[in-house]
């Protein structure tokens, strides 16, 4: 039968968030029922707050979440009752246009739960990102559990937004492989998860930039060689000094501006990569002279979610962290409770911390 339990919600743009009563129903075909262990506090959950996403208010904020399957529906046999999962907001259908080309990562047919969870009164809530994981219990397409070896939740869980679209901006859609030179430009959660990532594959020069000395330094931690502050140094002739004169073979933009972006393309090497993983605001533009698009070759790119595939990735990194080869202990900033949120929003806001992680 349906269970009521405590749950983070937005009611109103720009109002605080309030943890209230939820009532979780029974899953149906497809669907699961997850107790959540953890849940990282993202930028996207202030958009949905700010009304940056949509207006269907209330919102079930939280998405970036790990915990363990107490109950499934009909139908159901990737993931079972007691399996550890991390949650992700693009369960693949395997039948649309990119999954029969075998490009699952971009299916244009992602699954969420059927049913709605809701306030006691009957108001249906809508879950950020299909998922709405501020809460003791929530209903998910069963797709969008995936199933990992058992580790600190914490430090996993942040696999299911912000760590794995920084580390597939630079693994997944950047290609970077051994050898490369590599530029993040911002170094937050996510740029920091591209600097690892690019450790990880193998570059052998990866240059930080950002305006804070403190986040260049943390970023030397997650695997830099060299730092830049743009705020005192011309970014771009920054890192072509440090690529022979060449820029890098690899730029990852994970600020979402147009200036930074324009630092990220004029940085590139001939023929290189850019990827623009951080969000623009739909008023943003960027001009850019054709002449030097044609000229300069290679590939612009946009990275939507690390372009990961949750069931090849997750568990892929959960090693790798359980190795000590991928530090996902250090995102972890602080671990807060359900009525610390809108502080944590504020701490995010000012930059003070790269992930904190509600503990339920």
């Amino acid at each position: 039968m349906p269970q009521t339990v405590k749950g983070v919600i937005s009611l109103s743009k720009g109002a605080d968030v309030e943890v209230v009563d939820v009532v979780v129903p029974d899953p149906g075909p497809g669907e699961a029922v997850v107790k959540i262990e953890t849940c990282g506090v993202c930028h996207t959950d202030l958009h949905y707050r700010e009304g940056g996403i949509n207006d269907d208010y209330p919102f079930l904020l939280g998405h970036e979440a790990a915990g363990y399957v107490e109950a499934v529906g009909e139908g159901v046999t990737d993931v079972a009752p007691g399996d550890f999962v991390i949650l992700n907001w693009r369960a693949v259908c395997g039948q649309c246009r990119a999954c029969a080309k075998g490009k699952p990562w971009y299916c244009f047919n992602t699954a969420n739960a059927t049913q709605k969870m809701s306030l006691t009164d009957g108001t249906e809530l809508t879950p950020a990102l299909g998922i709405g994981a501020f809460i003791e219990k929530t209903l998910v397409a069963a797709g969008q559990c995936t199933k990992v070896p058992e580790a600190d939740a914490a430090a996993v869980g942040l696999l299911g937004c912000g760590v794995m679209a920084g580390f597939g901006a630079a693994v997944n859609t950047g290609g970077v492989t051994r050898g490369d030179s590599v530029a993040v430009i911002g170094c937050g959660g996510v740029g920091n998860a591209a600097i690892a990532g690019a450790q990880v594959a193998g570059a052998t020069t990866i240059i930080a930039v950002d305006v804070s000395d403190a986040k260049l330094e943390q970023a030397r931690h997650f695997g830099a060689t060299h730092t830049v502050n743009s705020k005192d140094t011309d970014a771009v002739e920054a890192i072509r000094s440090l690529t022979g004169g060449n820029g890098a073979d690899v730029v990852v933009e994970a600020v979402g501006r147009p200036e930074t972006y324009e630092q990220a393309f004029y940085a590139r090497d001939l023929a290189g990569t850019v990827v623009l993983v951080g969000v623009p605001t739909p008023d943003q533009q960027v001009t850019l002279p054709m002449i030097d698009i044609f000229g300069r070759g290679g590939s612009l790119k946009s990275s939507w979610y690390g372009d990961c595939l949750p069931s090849r990735d997750f568990p892929m990194l959960v090693e790798l962290y359980k190795q000590g080869r991928f530090d996902l202990d250090a995102f972890v900033s602080e671990r807060i409770g359900l009525g610390d949120i809108e502080p944590a929003f504020e701490k995010m806001h000012r930059g003070e911390v790269l992930r904190s992680v509600v503990e339920l």
